[in-house]
């Protein structure tokens, strides 16, 4: 079971950030000797199937009591599921294996920090989320770094089908992203091993249809593993942090993964790394630093709702013991949330998705009238 507060906020999304950094510069190699259709089949069914390997073979990975640690994806969840799965899982990845076909693995791995700035834009303008100036300044920095690594006047143009294709995937993830965290109070595991599996099967359908072939059992079997690594344990993480810290936080923290795939390029595929790397790197380094160390709080006012997801009773669940579980143990029901006030720091997570143009007006009428107990 994954950690919920502390420091698991900013260590969920590196660790998936890190994985998933390297899985560009091992992508990169295994086109050597495959196309890139059936390798991004082959790289979401290695993560679908271990997945479900480990939640068959890991001892208390499942449960089958009604009081489970996370909330099960359900039917009504299908549309955002499609979504997730074609723009996420099928066009995102064989967009950037297109791309990364007629770019380095320096240059492809930078350009995915636009993944974080289409995921920022959509998250503020269309999901309502809030990012303080700090964060502004943060995601600046980090987007400023990538621009200073991946500007290749010589180069670019010539490249530019690539560069473009991988542009297209970072869009194709940005929309992934905000629909993500839509599902991200459900369980993890279950959302990426649909998703996998789902993407899987489809861009292997795509790769025979293209007549492409799958490669031999060597790199199959690689790709397999990686996949694993890179798209399972990963995005596993990633919504767990999405979960945490909302899709616009996710996305700054995130985009140490083009940096992982740009510095693990040099000893992989023998590439090379100039100063230029190394001021990109504290810009971006920096900024991550900044968006981990933002702090947000204010008064506000928690309206009523019914939900169902992994809680413990904790000062936003106040409601009646179950005694099959107890107020400490960690759990998932269906639980309404009663209106009230408070003040303490907060992400724009589940609880906290609210206007903050409005969020001040309506804490001062309600903050004298919900101390005194209403």
């Amino acid at each position: 079971m994954l950690p919920d507060d502390g420091p698991a906020r900013g260590c969920c999304g590196l660790a998936a950030a890190i994985l998933f950094g390297l899985s560009s510069p091992l992508a990169k190699l295994l086109l050597l000797e495959s196309d890139p259709v059936p390798l991004a089949a082959l790289l979401y069914l290695g993560a679908g199937i271990g997945l479900l390997l480990f939640e068959r073979l890991v001892p208390g990975s499942r449960t089958a009591s009604r009081f489970r640690h996370e909330t099960p994806v359900k039917r009504e969840d299908a549309g955002l599921l499609l979504g997730i799965l074609m723009t996420g899982g099928v066009l995102g990845p064989i967009l950037l294996l297109i791309g990364l076909q007629r770019v380095s693995a320096v240059v492809g791995s930078l350009l995915l920090n636009l993944e974080a700035l289409f995921t920022i834009l959509l998250a503020v303008s269309l999901f309502q989320e809030y990012l303080g100036r700090r964060e502004v300044g943060a995601v600046f920095l980090i987007v400023i770094g990538a621009g200073v690594l991946s500007y290749q006047p010589d180069k670019f143009w010539t490249e530019s089908l690539g560069a473009y294709a991988i542009a297209a995937a970072c869009l194709c993830w940005a929309i992934d992203n905000n629909l993500t965290q839509r599902l991200s109070l459900h369980d993890p595991i279950a959302i990426v091993r649909v998703k996998a599996l789902g993407a899987g099967a489809c861009s292997l359908i795509i790769a025979f249809l293209l007549g492409q072939t799958i490669p031999f059992p060597p790199i199959l079997i690689t790709a397999l593993a990686i996949g694993f690594l890179s798209h399972g344990i990963s995005l596993v993480l990633d919504v767990h942090a999405l979960r945490l810290l909302g899709a616009a936080r996710e996305a700054g923290v995130f985009a140490v993964a083009p940096f992982v795939g740009a510095v693990a390029a040099v000893p992989i595929l023998g590439e090379h790394w100039t100063m230029k790397t190394t001021l990109a790197g504290l810009l971006m380094g920096f900024g991550v630093v900044l968006l981990l160390s933002e702090r947000h709080a204010h008064h506000h006012v928690h309206d009523e709702m019914e939900q169902d997801h992994h809680h413990a009773h904790t000062d936003h669940h106040q409601h009646e013991e179950i005694e099959e579980v107890g107020p400490q143990r960690p759990h998932a029901h269906r639980h309404r949330h009663y209106s009230f006030a408070h003040d303490h720091l907060h992400v724009p997570e589940i609880h906290h998705r609210h206007e903050h143009q409005k969020v001040q007006r309506k804490s001062r009428n309600e903050r004298e009238k919900y101390s005194r107990g209403r």
